[in-house]
């Protein structure tokens, strides 16, 4: 294969979730530009279409296809629909997520406990094993999990949240693991500190942005365009002997 046709998506489909905005909007519209028709997803199929445009616009393929991770339902009727419309997957980014509890780690209250498991954990499960069949199907695929460095060290008073980004780690593992004789690789991939919507209340709340960036070697946060790369990288053929593989973008953070 030469070169330039490492990171060439070309003929593919790839379906990204919580593509509607920040981290997922990016890696949707870096996939497409890489020739992939990309299924945009989230919850607001109107919020969807948002970044279709942006997509069509630069001379990209995509589409919207509203879905909710934490409900199981929605996410089969996701995959009966990229199979019905296009009989195969070959890439899948896992980003939909949740952090809606910011204290203490004893003061979790069951539902959002839950909640919080049900998307991130769950969600990220069912998405995966749906993805993987569909892409053995046709001789493998690309699943690619967002996870975080939370997963490695757990961000204060983001306790569930952590946890459920450890186990998305663990879950790459697996999956790739067990998929890999059908053809199908697995990889996280964890961001560190991202000027996204999601990261808000950590970037804007000074006091706690001086904190972070004590321990960011880079001395700055990331933008969401500064993850693209990476999903790319594991969603192409550049990376077609890695699979289990765990990505720090995080500007050093998990190196001090």
């Amino acid at each position: 294969m030469a070169a330039s046709d490492l990171f060439d998506l070309s003929g593919k489909i790839a379906v990204v979730t919580g593509a509607s905005r920040g981290i997922g909007a990016e890696i949707a519209k870096l996939l497409a530009a890489h020739g992939a028709h990309t299924i945009v997803s989230s919850r607001k199929q109107a919020d969807c279409q948002t970044v279709v445009d942006e997509i069509a616009a630069a001379g990209g393929s995509a589409e919207a296809l509203a879905c909710h991770i934490g409900e199981m339902e929605q996410i089969a009727a996701l995959f009966a629909a990229i199979e019905r419309q296009h009989g195969r997957l070959d890439v899948l980014v896992n980003n939909a997520a949740i952090n809606p509890y910011f204290g203490s780690i004893l003061d979790t209250d069951p539902a959002i406990f839950q909640k919080t498991v049900d998307v991130n954990i769950r969600g990220y499960f069912y998405m995966s094993t749906h993805g993987a069949r569909l892409m053995a199907k046709h001789g493998g695929g690309s699943i690619v999990n967002v996870a975080s460095v939370n997963g490695v060290v757990p961000g204060h008073f983001q306790g569930i949240y952590s946890i459920t980004k450890a186990a998305v780690i663990s879950m790459s593992k697996a999956f790739a693991v067990e998929c890999a004789e059908s053809g199908v690789r697995c990889n996280a991939l964890l961001p560190g500190l991202t000027d996204t919507k999601f990261a808000s209340v950590l970037v804007h709340t000074p006091a706690i942005l001086k904190q972070a960036m004590a321990h960011v070697p880079m001395r700055r946060v990331a933008q969401p365009s500064e993850m693209a790369g990476a999903a790319l990288y594991f969603a192409s053929a550049a990376s077609s002997y890695t699979t289990g593989a765990v990505l720090n973008v995080d500007g050093g953070y998990l190196s001090v």
